[in-house]
């Protein structure tokens, strides 16, 4: 995949999944945006990449930093082609008759406020430009009912709508919007998971998991037209298929 002179914002781009993608945008020739509360990790992770990256520290769930971020990325790079709504929570996982209802909010302040919120301030650029790509990071959680994980599934379970929305209102105006559910990967949710002991994913080895690169190089894939038949729709990375057309089989 080329995507010289392409630009792309990168949500919760300091660790993970999105440092992964960054690396791999940057590398397929994109200028990358990186977004994430945590300044050090992504103006560290800038530094790494070079010219081609700009850290932006945001919070996703205030809308307000979510456009100054866009603001940050028009000026820095000139042009905005690429969305990749991947910041994501799951902490503290518990049953919803002991769960804290604050702590439940906030995640659903991130999972699902934060990619409408990522939406809402690119969409009007990529409108005005005539294009562009807005990949969101989903789950099987959107489909399944998983103990501990309410504000989980409920959050990714609306990411999705989101998708099937954006892709509703906008796919005659050359918005491409595709969800991408990975399976499980190795990041530090996956620890987080781990350690909580609830439900059947917290007992998986580490070696179930996949690699953060596996993500990263399908996100890539799904910006080139061989992903068209998924817009409005999801990707799955458990699927043999998709990691063959990805090639990471």
């Amino acid at each position: 995949m080329d995507l010289t002179g392409k630009t792309a914002l990168i949500t919760g781009a300091s660790r993970g999944i999105g440092a992964a993608a960054a690396r791999a945008f940057a590398g397929a020739g994109a200028r990358v945006a990186l977004v994430a509360r945590s300044a050090d990790a992504i103006a560290d992770l800038a530094g790494e990449i070079g010219p081609a990256a700009v850290a932006i520290p945001c919070d996703i769930a205030r809308y307000w930093e979510v456009e100054q971020a866009v603001r940050n990325c028009l000026t820095a790079h000139g042009s905005l082609d690429i969305l990749v709504n991947n910041a994501g929570a799951i902490e503290p996982i518990s049953h919803m008759a002991e769960a804290d209802p604050d702590a439940w909010g906030e995640v659903i302040d991130v999972n699902l406020k934060g990619v409408f919120h990522g939406m809402r301030a690119v969409l009007p650029v990529m409108l005005e430009a005539g294009g562009g790509t807005v990949l969101t990071i989903g789950s099987g959680a959107a489909h399944n009912a998983v103990e501990g994980w309410s504000h989980y599934c409920a959050s990714k379970s609306g990411a999705l709508m989101l998708t099937r929305m954006a892709h509703k209102e906008y796919g005659d105006k050359g918005i491409r919007a595709l969800s991408l559910s990975p399976g499980t990967v190795a990041t530090q949710m996956q620890r987080d998971i781990k350690a909580s002991g609830i439900n059947p994913v917290s007992q998986l080895d580490w070696s179930d998991h996949i690699p953060p690169d596996w993500v990263a190089r399908a996100l890539l894939w799904m910006c080139g037209t061989e992903a068209d038949e998924f817009l409005g729709d999801e990707v799955s990375l458990r699927d043999e298929d998709i990691r063959r057309k990805v090639g990471v089989a």
